[in-house]
């Protein structure tokens, strides 16, 4: 398939050998914006390619086939208004900044991203999209993402495009005892290293609901409390084991999960969270809660879905960890 004239990128199906580095999907919108000047920042820290993506649909028309054949066939009009569009996004970014290459694709916008994943380093997206011209690239394009993406996928509230570099702040990771949590928490360690920023790990002990207020079973809360700082801690010595330069701390906090983690995203450098925890005692503090997260954040947060990681089998030998069948 020959290359698009309009764009740098190869035309939508190419195949290419190179990898896409930062990939931002943007629509025009502040959010997408935002999501791809944080997103620049990110590919020069990495030294990676910076890629802006936009996909479009073209609009089917019931009707005489051959009255409206032509229509189908030239979408000539409709893809140099999204190229115009993104040539202005681009234009939005720092001028020093790594440059980066456009790319316009035809189809669903979530299975676009979804499938440049598989070659990219991270996925970044807007928190909320817009309506209209290019339908869903954002809003629940985002919270389809993590659940599907090949790599992180990081979620940029409009207006925090801000670096919160030059204080203390740490880049903080939500912990539940899985190893979800603990292969996002690898993630962590290396956001905060990239960074050179502190880590700080994070585990939340939900309220008891109220529908089970009244069982009659006694349940030692201070015991189980103290068992969790205990996973706590020995996941910390794993951590900076494993990163020995690393600053690493640690809290637990009593809470709703999806609150409390929010409620970090407004100081946090970063906050990094898996896609999927374990219920139970744990609450969903991954899984549902990275959703509620991200739609709630005041900063930037980092879903990371689950990859094996050879690290992952020296976590025993800091200290207990939570029985679950992987």
């Amino acid at each position: 398939m020959p290359k698009d004239p309009n764009t740098t990128a190869p035309a939508a199906g190419e195949e290419t050998a190179d990898r896409l580095g930062v990939v931002v999907g943007v629509d025009g919108s502040d959010q997408s914006i935002s999501a791809a000047r944080w997103a620049q920042r990110e590919a020069g820290a990495r030294g990676v390619p910076l890629t802006l993506v936009t996909a479009y649909t073209i609009p089917a028309f019931w009707g005489y086939a051959g009255e409206v054949g032509g229509q189908l066939a030239d979408d000539t009009a409709l893809r140099e208004g999204v190229l115009t569009m993104l040539k202005s996004v681009e234009s939005k970014l720092e001028a020093d900044g790594v440059r980066p290459t456009l790319r316009v694709e035809i189809g669903d916008a979530a299975g676009v991203l979804v499938d440049l994943s598989r070659d990219a380093d991270m996925l970044v997206s807007g928190a909320r999209g817009r309506g209209g011209f290019l339908g869903r690239l954002l809003g629940s394009v985002s919270s389809a993402l993590p659940g599907h993406a090949h790599c992180p996928v990081a979620i940029i509230p409009a207006g925090e495009d801000a670096s919160r570099a030059g204080g203390d702040a740490a880049v903080v990771v939500g912990v539940d005892g899985s190893e979800q949590g603990r292969a996002a928490a690898l993630v962590a360690a290396e956001e905060a290293r990239i960074r050179q920023a502190p880590l700080h790990m994070v585990s939340v002990v939900p309220p008891v609901a109220a529908s089970t207020a009244w069982l009659s079973v006694s349940v030692d809360e201070q015991a189980m409390i103290d068992d969790l700082q205990q996973r706590l801690e020995a996941g910390a010595a794993w951590m900076r084991h494993e990163h020995p330069d690393l600053t690493v701390t640690t809290e637990l906090l009593d809470g709703a999960p999806v609150e409390v983690l929010a409620a970090q995203t407004t100081t946090a450098r970063l906050t990094v969270l898996g896609t999927r925890g374990l219920g139970g005692f744990a609450g969903a503090l991954l899984g549902s809660t990275s959703q509620g997260v991200s739609v709630h954040a005041k900063g930037p947060v980092l879903i990371v879905p689950f990859r094996e990681d050879d690290r992952l089998a020296s976590r025993k030998d800091f200290g207990p960890l939570l029985d679950q069948q992987d």
